[in-house]
């Protein structure tokens, strides 16, 4: 048979695809696909998700859950917990109810408030962004439970239109499980009306707290903190052993850091401050005790 260029050139193209069809393995339509290697199931919505997730699965989604809120209810264990992941996937909103979850990657624009809930035990919510959530309070994230990471999020325009205390963050303890063991490093809070973080335990000064139990153990590091309206980023009231550190609040607000009704035990430095920011840490006579940091400039 006599050789032509073309049939070398038609060679070399076949060869080639077959090595690509090789390297990047099973293809999937979904743009939620984090990698063939990475995901052990697939599920076309939340409620196929809840049906087959098992200990240990990492689960990726088919389907389009642009126009639904991702409800997970299924958990896995401490030694395997189960990740959903989303591959910057678009939902509209997501609400978690189990334990030993680590939710990843996904966008919700617009969603109804707050953007995503945790409630439950050993969860994590990592690279998941929130724009403009709308309706009830306004809030970004809301988290109840025990060891909650909240890490590398992005929470953007959240606005306290009609009344509303639009937080990128917040705890409370009213006929809600109290918090205990939470870290929320990495994460970014830009645009939003009111607080980086609003927590209350169940005591606080308010009378909206049930009075059971304690809410304590927080770490907040190296988070970005830029609040609009709020007379101070962070506010803990009746929250107890709190470290503050590595933060940077970039924006002018009356002092950067609220301390009340018993919240004891706090641990605040080397965060970075607006030069607009009038005092870094507002703290009354309850919280003194166990209080190490820079001297407080004021009330909380």
């Amino acid at each position: 048979m006599r050789i032509t260029r073309k049939l070398v050139i038609g060679f070399l193209a076949v060869s080639m695809l077959a090595l690509l069809a090789v390297v990047a393995g099973p293809w999937r339509s979904s743009g939620a696909d984090t990698g063939a290697a990475q995901c052990t199931r697939y599920a076309t919505g939340p409620r196929d998700a809840a049906r087959s997730a098992r200990p240990g699965d990492v689960v990726c989604f088919d389907g389009d859950l642009s126009r639904r809120r991702l409800v997970i209810t299924r958990g896995g264990t401490a030694r395997e917990p189960v990740t959903y992941s989303g591959g910057g996937a678009a939902v509209h909103g997501i609400t978690v109810e189990a334990d030993h979850v680590v939710v990843e990657g996904f966008r919700a624009d617009r969603p109804a408030a707050p953007g995503v809930e945790l409630t439950g035990d050993h969860l994590t919510l990592r690279d998941t962004t929130v724009i403009a959530p709308r309706g009830g309070d306004g809030d970004g994230i809301r988290f109840f439970g025990d060891h909650i990471r909240l890490l590398d999020n992005t929470v953007r325009d959240t606005g306290n239109s009609d009344g509303r205390h639009a937080d990128c963050m917040q705890t409370f303890a009213s006929d809600t499980p109290t918090s205990h063991h939470v870290r929320i490093e990495g994460n970014r809070c830009e645009r939003v009306d009111n607080m980086c973080l609003m927590a209350e335990g169940p005591d606080d000064s308010d009378g909206e707290g049930d009075g059971r139990g304690t809410t304590s153990g927080f770490v907040i590091k190296d988070n970005h903190c830029e609040t609009l309206r709020a007379a101070q980023a962070l506010m803990f009231e009746d929250v107890q052993d709190v470290t503050i550190t590595g933060n940077t609040f970039a924006a002018p607000t009356h002092h950067a850091i609220g301390l009340a009704d018993h919240s004891t035990g706090a641990h605040v430095g080397h965060n970075t401050l607006d030069p607009g920011i009038g005092y870094e840490v507002g703290i009354d006579a309850s919280s003194r005790p166990g209080y190490e940091g820079p001297e407080p400039g004021g009330a909380p």
